[in-house]
């Protein structure tokens, strides 16, 4: 089989095209035939062994998140079958073998029924953005865990760069959960884009009064901040949290350090909650797949520009790339077509 590989840590260029023997999968193990690999910020991350340890010990296939087909199952796995469409996430956290290849064998953990109305781009979309967005919106003191409809009704959502794909998620999944949904953004094609996935109202975070627009339509505060810039955002989401606001802090883009003052959140009780995937609670993240996979039955997550999230497409062979678009802020997702 055809395969993605890279032996130590770079740029790109490390990323390497091979072939391997098909995997068989062990116990309690499902073979994946990959029709689609998705591309997130944590992959190229990885790759340049930024944050997530030194080289490699030995050739590692990069990208968490997938969607295919089950090709076969280890005996002891009763809720897969093959034939079955899924998708995959968290493929590649302290595991050699990611989804860059036409097969992949995983944990039955990681392996996700995939509604027939959901394309294999939705699937590939899913892992990263939509369990990070989720654990975004339920990490509040007052909840909820679950997001389904009705859970966020009376609450406003702000969430911070709704062009981007785990901003598209967090607003899909706001909307569907019954929150005023507004996000912010820097220009006016991503204002587009963001109303295209549903956000009520969206605000330039880069024009003056965008805090006193945010406060006219949640008058009362906003109640949770799905946070992409959190060093860039503190003055704006100091001047339009609610009392008891939340703060979910998922990406440090805009730089590493932050500067708060403490008075103005204490008296508000704001909470301020840093998020990263891979090591978010076991619970919460069961959580989020039934959640995710309830919004998947009912249509509400969706791909493409007329949602919100343009696709960009690359071959197997030209995965380098991809990563190189996903590295230099390429606006949608990044898409892999393997099979």
């Amino acid at each position: 089989m055809k395969a993605i590989i890279f032996e130590e840590t770079g740029g790109p260029e490390v990323l390497r095209l091979t072939e391997r023997p098909i995997p068989e999968p062990g116990s309690g193990e499902v073979r994946v035939r990959v029709h689609v690999s998705g591309v997130n910020p944590t992959d190229w991350k990885a790759r340049t062994g930024a944050g997530f340890g030194a080289a490699p010990a030995s050739a590692r296939v990069p990208n968490q998140d997938g969607a295919g087909v089950v090709d076969a199952v280890s005996p002891e796995v009763e809720d897969l079958a093959v034939g079955q469409r899924v998708w995959l996430w968290e493929s590649a956290w302290q595991r050699a073998d990611g989804t860059a290849q036409e097969y992949v064998v995983l944990p039955v953990r990681n392996v996700v029924p995939l509604p027939e109305r959901a394309s294999f781009d939705l699937g590939a979309s899913l892992g990263v953005p939509a369990i990070t967005a989720h654990r975004c919106l339920t990490v509040a003191e007052d909840g909820p865990e679950h997001l389904v409809p009705g859970a966020l009704h009376g609450r406003a959502v702000l969430v911070a760069g709704g062009a981007g794909a785990v901003g598209h998620a967090a607003i899909e999944l706001a909307r569907w959960a019954g929150a005023t949904v507004i996000t912010t953004v820097s220009s006016d094609q991503k204002a587009e884009l963001a109303a295209a996935a549903g956000a009520h109202h969206v605000v330039n975070y880069r024009e003056e009064g965008a805090a006193d627009a945010i406060r006219a339509i949640a008058p009362n505060g906003v109640h949770v901040v799905v946070e992409v810039a959190p060093s860039i955002n503190a003055a704006l989401n100091e001047q339009v949290l609610a009392n008891a606001g939340t703060v979910s802090v998922y990406a440090n883009n805009g730089g590493e350090q932050m500067t708060l003052p403490i008075r103005p959140f204490m008296f508000r009780n704001v909470r301020w909650q840093f998020i990263l995937l891979y090591t978010v609670p076991e619970a919460a993240k069961r959580r989020a797949i039934v959640d995710v996979t309830a919004a998947l039955a009912a249509g509400a997550l969706r791909v493409g520009a007329e949602a919100g999230l343009p696709l960009h497409r690359y071959p197997l062979e030209r995965t380098a790339e991809a990563h190189a678009a996903v590295e230099g802020g390429a606006v949608g997702k990044v898409l892999i077509d393997v099979a």
